[in-house]
């Protein structure tokens, strides 16, 4: 949910897994606990392989957590990105981060920009 290119791809993994190793590309690796790793899971065929992505929702939930690590400029495309989707679900909003432990930080700035 950014224009940005990415240095790496991210991935999340279970707490306490191995980190896959793999020469290319570069990842990015979030741990997370089994409830917010299935969470917002949707499922894409790419080339007639399952490949496993976040919902725009979930995807939001998580740009707040990870706020330091990615940068705030990220989180505040992210949104703005999302509230000028057709789509605009405030209570799938909500669900995530209750999950992700940032209901808090996301009502507040939700609360002051939406």
């Amino acid at each position: 949910m950014t224009t940005q290119v990415p240095h790496s791809v991210s991935i999340a993994i279970a707490k306490g897994s191995n980190t896959p190793r793999i020469d290319y590309p570069p990842i990015s690796v979030h741990r997370f606990s089994k409830e917010a790793q299935q969470a917002g899971v949707t499922v894409h065929q790419i080339d007639n392989v399952p490949v496993k992505f976040f919902n725009p929702e979930k995807t939001l939930a998580d740009c707040f957590k990870f706020r330091n690590k990615i940068g705030m400029d990220v989180v505040l495309e992210a949104i703005k990105l999302y509230k000028i989707r057709k789509v605009f679900n405030i209570d799938e909003i909500l669900r995530y981060p209750k999950i992700c432990r940032i209901e808090r930080i996301i009502r507040q700035y939700l609360e002051m920009n939406i």
